[in-house]
């Protein structure tokens, strides 16, 4: 896709629930994390291998896919963790499609699911330090909670309260 016509092909944008059909561009993304990575040593991916059982197999859990124009550029997952806590797993953005609303876009959808499954908070980690994704979450009104080293690079854990008004700004 061509930087310049990604506003308006992005019209065609559609954030939809992960189908059998997908598997393949989902394994792709979770490799080219990890060729980035973007994923700890001891991930084993098992939920990549088996998305209909990690994702599907409770009305708390979902996976969505990002597709434009029939090609998949985008996931992320939602599963339950503790009681009233959901955390965003996998969130991924084709290399070539990172400054564009992908992210944002899937972000919102999960965010909505979890509100509409009654979590009060919402975790997530990643391995990803660009800027545009940290000013995404913070966007989001996501708080870093901390960093430590895990298998020699830094995991950045966030959480979001989802009942918090955003802070305003000053």
């Amino acid at each position: 896709m061509e930087q310049s016509d990604s506003s308006t092909t992005m019209d065609n944008l559609i954030i939809r629930s992960y189908q059998d059909g997908d598997q393949a561009a989902v394994s792709r993304l979770y490799a080219e994390g990890m060729l980035a990575g973007q994923l700890a040593p001891n991930d084993t991916g098992a939920d990549i291998e088996n998305i209909r059982g990690a994702y599907f197999d409770s009305d708390q859990n979902h996976f969505w896919i990002a597709e434009l124009d029939g090609q998949v550029l985008g996931m992320i997952g939602v599963a339950a963790d503790l009681e009233h806590t959901a955390e965003i797993r996998r969130l991924r953005v084709d290399k070539a499609s990172q400054d564009s609303p992908i992210a944002e876009r899937l972000l919102e959808t999960s965010l909505s699911h979890c509100k509409g499954h009654s979590f009060v908070k919402v975790v997530f980690d990643t391995r990803f330090e660009r800027d545009a994704a940290l000013d995404l979450f913070d966007r989001f009104g996501f708080q870093h909670t901390r960093t430590k080293p895990v298998h020699g690079k830094e995991l950045l854990e966030f959480y979001l309260d989802l009942y918090r008004h955003p802070k305003s700004d000053q």
